[in-house]
């Protein structure tokens, strides 16, 4: 059969525009409903909400490809160098690279998109690494580059990318195609249409040794940026990992045409995902603000403190809710001290009780309670 750059047509993709216009449409007023909702927040309450979304698309984005890495590092490498926290944090070298990755899309996604931006980013993203032939260039190795899984059966080949003598050619004919597809290159796309086959096209060429999944999906975020004219700040990891199979299958649904609609509707919905999911955690800390507002002055440090790690953990929540014996974990406290600090919350309305007994448990009191149907989170005593 071949592979989707085998074919003639590579790579003049092709899909039913027709389609994915109620998706384009839809993007551009949630787009607008996202810029309308910042403006709610205060600049203290932007600057931690971006801290939190491109922290969490770092983490994410990371799992992706089953590397785990620690949230609170992180975000602490963001804040420093974003200039909201001045000491320099000690993080590992992943850590560090991929904060600083999509700190650089944050801040340059209007230019255009060139070789050198592309071998910054690849040498950001695997600094430290010393198993690597070509750090911070296309790769040169003569082996094929494939996409396998091995079991104890068999060793599967998913896919298979161009050889290396080609890359420079095929990234030549990809950067001039996403720079003329841009509003400012003369060509320009719909957002939800570029940043999909940008995605798939990049994949497609593979074009270095590592890293290609973590970089493209930074060119697709790019991709939607350069749409709106503004950091676009989606979950686009978050929702990708979230159903990570289904990216998976949807990409190698698609690697053998270049009739790519399928892939273009699976895309444009993700997109469309990770847009309500970034409008729940606006909502999310809209209501955090307005809940400290309502009892400050009102509440002790220790129920201080565990609101706070509630919050946290975000719109997802925490696994079976919180129990008094959390609370005793969390605050250091005895268990009939925390079961009336619980019992205060319940009557300030920060927390609402469920089950009896053993079964009791405490979540937070939300307007909205949006959140209790995101999946869960365990909580963890510090």
């Amino acid at each position: 059969m071949g592979w989707n750059w085998q074919k003639p047509d590579w790579p003049d993709f092709s899909y039913d525009r027709a389609q994915l216009d109620v998706m384009e449409a839809r993007f551009l007023y949630n787009a607008g409903v996202l810029f309308g909702a910042f403006k709610h927040l205060t600049d203290g309450e932007t600057s931690q909400l971006t801290v939190e979304l491109i922290g969490n698309e770092a983490l994410k984005t990371s799992e992706i490809e089953g590397e785990y890495l620690n949230r609170e590092s992180l975000q602490s490498s963001i804040r420093h160098q974003f200039g909201l926290e001045a000491e320099t944090p000690k993080i590992s070298p992943a850590e560090q690279g991929i904060a600083e990755l999509m700190v650089d899309l944050y801040r340059s996604f209007r230019g255009p998109l060139t070789h050198e931006q592309l071998f910054l980013w690849h040498k950001m993203l695997l600094q430290g690494r010393r198993n690597l032939q070509d750090w911070g260039r296309y790769r040169t190795h003569t082996a094929p580059m494939q996409v396998v899984s091995v079991s104890m059966r068999e060793t599967r080949i998913h896919f298979e990318a161009p050889p290396s003598t080609q890359v420079t050619a095929e990234m030549e004919r990809f950067l001039a195609w996403f720079n003329h597809t841009s509003a400012e290159g003369g060509n320009q796309l719909p957002a939800l249409i570029r940043a999909g086959i940008a995605h798939l096209y990049f994949v497609s060429i593979h074009p270095f040794e590592d890293g290609n999944g973590r970089i493209g999906r930074a060119i697709a975020e790019k991709s939607l940026a350069q749409s709106l004219g503004q950091p676009t700040l989606i979950a686009l990891s978050h929702t990708i990992e979230k159903h990570k199979k289904a990216y998976y299958d949807a990409l190698a649904q698609t690697n053998r045409s270049n009739e790519i609609t399928p892939w273009l509707r699976y895309f444009g919905q993700t997109i469309l995902d990770a847009q309500a999911y970034t409008k729940l955690r606006i909502e999310f800390l809209i209501e955090k603000a307005r809940l400290f507002d309502k009892l400050r002055g009102q509440l002790n440090a220790r129920q201080e403190k565990v609101l706070a790690r509630m919050f946290r953990e975000g719109p997802e929540g925490f696994a079976g809710g919180l129990s008094a014996q959390n609370y005793t974990a969390i605050t250091k406290t005895s268990k009939a001290t925390a079961t009336r600090d619980l019992q205060d919350l319940v009557q300030k309305g920060a927390l609402f009780k469920t089950g009896d007994f053993k079964s009791t448990r405490y979540y937070l009191s939300l307007s909205s309670r949006a959140y209790l149907t995101s999946p869960k989170t365990e909580l963890l005593a510090e």
